[in-house]
């Protein structure tokens, strides 16, 4: 018999709902938020305030598109954390109270888990283990995958994450939020001239508080000799932070894969979404011999078809949650 689950995304500033019937997504709606894009950075209560206007019709639409009733489900997950809290408890308590209605259990899933586990959405799926550097707004670490799934991290941000890096320098040159996707479009028309430095960080640790601070005095400096210099080199200037981001990155990938001795190497995370960094993974699997795994873009930023998979694996193991159960805008890995 077929299970299926509906899974509930609402970590940040995206509403989304999914359903997974065994190890198939059937459906992926994804609702985002533009209000925040005039604050230039996401409004919490903002978004916890559009979560409760969209997440209703968002999983109708899942369940309208996977060509199943509310009836038929066999679980609800839902992201637990981390994330923004009031929007968590948006996402949190709908799961409870529609399963609680239906007598079905519930599963709880950690965001970041499930970035790794997106993976599996599609084939092929990385063999085990695989490492996987996982990026995003919030996060940014190398984990490493093991046979049985149980997840380790081999290293992580002592600081800001790679995406806010991207999204920092955005609002320095004016940019609209999220600029990830606007650096990487401007950074294909410019050339990475501009030396910005690489944080001298042991271990496979990451830091980019120095990085974005490098960048702004690099600015200010700039702008004291030539008020255009935004302007007029606003390319080379998203080449140049974006090619920099993407060696701290990558230097770090090749230093867990060289000592773990892991040659299944993937990306995750909504920075994995970058062009640059996906074209740069490719070419040094090839130079490494890696087998490289880069997920759809759909499945990079936050969406439930994730969330489903992860709750795919639990439904497996009888892993379910009690009502009890609360958000965490922080959660242990």
């Amino acid at each position: 018999m077929s299970i299926k689950i509906l899974a509930i995304e609402s970590s940040c500033d995206d509403t989304s709902a999914a359903v997974i019937i065994d190890d198939n997504i059937c459906s992926n709606v994804v609702s985002t938020q533009e209000i925040h894009e005039k604050y230039g950075g996401v409004v919490p209560e903002a978004a916890s305030r559009q979560h409760q206007i969209s997440i209703l019709p968002v999983i109708k639409a899942a369940l309208d598109k996977a060509e199943i009733s509310k009836k038929e489900l066999d679980a609800i997950a839902f992201t637990r954390g981390p994330g923004l809290l009031g929007s968590l408890i948006v996402g949190v308590s709908f799961a409870k109270s529609m399963a609680m209605s239906l007598n079905i259990p519930i599963i709880e899933v950690h965001h970041m888990k499930a970035h790794v586990l997106a993976h599996f959405i599609e084939k092929p799926a990385p063999q085990l283990p695989f490492l996987c550097l996982t990026v995003s707004g919030g996060h940014t670490q190398i984990v490493k995958v093991n046979e049985d799934l149980s997840m380790d991290i081999l290293g992580k941000t002592l600081d800001d994450a790679a995406g806010e890096a991207f999204d920092k320098t955005g609002k320095m040159i004016g940019l609209p939020y999220p600029a990830g996707p606007h650096i990487d479009k401007a950074a294909k028309l410019g050339e990475a001239k501009f030396d910005f430095p690489e944080p001298k960080v042991p271990g496979l640790d990451f830091s980019f508080s120095g990085l974005k601070t490098a960048i702004l005095y690099f600015l200010r400096d700039r702008m004291k000799e030539d008020p255009q210099f935004i302007v007029n080199n606003i390319n080379d200037i998203c080449a140049s932070v974006q090619s920099r981001i993407i060696s701290i990155l990558m230097n770090k990938l090749k230093k867990a894969a060289k000592q773990s001795g892991i040659s299944e190497i993937s990306i995750a995370g909504g920075v994995s979404a970058n062009s640059g960094l996906r074209d740069e993974l490719t070419k040094a699997g090839k130079e490494l011999g890696w087998n490289t795994y880069i997920p759809k873009f759909e499945y990079c930023t936050d969406n439930a078809a994730m969330i489903a998979m992860a709750a795919h694996f639990k439904y497996q193991k009888g892993e379910f949650a009690g009502q009890d159960i609360t958000p965490a805008a922080r959660l242990p890995f």
